[in-house]
């Protein structure tokens, strides 16, 4: 069986040969040792040292040469935008306020996985919102070198291995205005 045992971020991917791409959701990329397939149905073992956030378009070293290259799969997302700038930036606040992965669009628009609660709060927040299928890869966390979190094994990654819940009873108050 093939064995990917090195991890390569995209900007700083050295040139191999590709040998496969694996199209994943952003919950599923986040990984450190388990049995995969690739979207050819060719199956290989991921054997990292630690484990690794892989993002769209970051190569997977298979031992013996050659890479597999990840791709973000389509998902279930909104996208919102405010009326101007500052708009957006209150309604990324308050994505943010809870704890939720955020993806920044190249138009100004913010992304996040799709989850009612969150788009009723957004059309709330007067945000134009769109639900639709698109890849996501949301802001990497700020406390880690090159801008990015710690990816250790017990560390939380997604909405649902969050710590606690999202029903607004933890800790701190949530005002809409």
């Amino acid at each position: 069986m093939r064995k990917a045992i090195k991890h390569h971020m995209a900007a700083d991917a050295p040139p191999l040969a590709e040998r496969g791409t694996i199209t994943l959701a952003f919950a599923d990329r986040h990984k450190r040792r388990i049995r995969l397939s690739d979207d050819a149905g060719g199956h290989f073992l991921l054997d990292l040292p630690h484990a690794v956030l892989m993002n769209h378009g970051d190569l997977l070293e298979l031992e013996g040469g050659g890479a597999i290259k990840v791709q973000a799969a389509a998902e279930a997302v909104t996208d919102a935008v405010g009326k101007d700038v500052s708009h957006t930036a209150r309604i990324a606040w308050h994505i943010g306020n809870r704890h939720t992965p955020v993806q920044v669009l190249n138009n100004g628009a913010v992304r996040i996985r799709e989850d009612q609660v969150l788009t009723e709060m957004l059309i709330g927040l007067d945000a134009r919102v769109e639900t639709k299928l698109a890849p996501f890869a949301p802001e990497p966390g700020a406390y880690s070198a090159g801008g990015g979190h710690s990816h250790d094994d017990d560390h939380w990654h997604s909405i649902d291995d969050h710590p606690h819940d999202h029903d607004n009873e933890h800790g701190h108050d949530h005002v809409h205005r």
